[in-house]
């Protein structure tokens, strides 16, 4: 059987960010939010420095998604990575 996140499913939620030097606005899912916060801490970066990095690759790739599926896709590779022991 399977459950439900912690907390619920909660849809996006908004929040301002200044990356390359311009401020841009990103929804995420808590979940998110809470796993790119904790990336950053673990890279100690600010936040904003981890989404800068993030966008700088986005955007380097062919038809690059929009930033918000980017830095869901980049969560879940570093997630999926930590659970096979990588």
């Amino acid at each position: 059987m399977i459950a439900a996140p912690p907390g619920g499913f909660i849809g996006p939620v908004k929040r301002s960010i200044t990356i390359a030097g311009h401020q841009t606005s990103i929804s995420l899912e808590p979940l998110f939010w809470h796993a790119l916060e904790q990336e950053a801490v673990v890279r100690v970066l600010p936040l904003s420095a981890l989404v800068a990095q993030i966008d700088a690759l986005r955007i380097t790739v062919n038809d690059a998604p929009n930033l918000a599926s980017a830095l869901r896709t980049w969560v879940l590779a570093q997630a999926t990575r930590r659970a096979a022991g990588s």
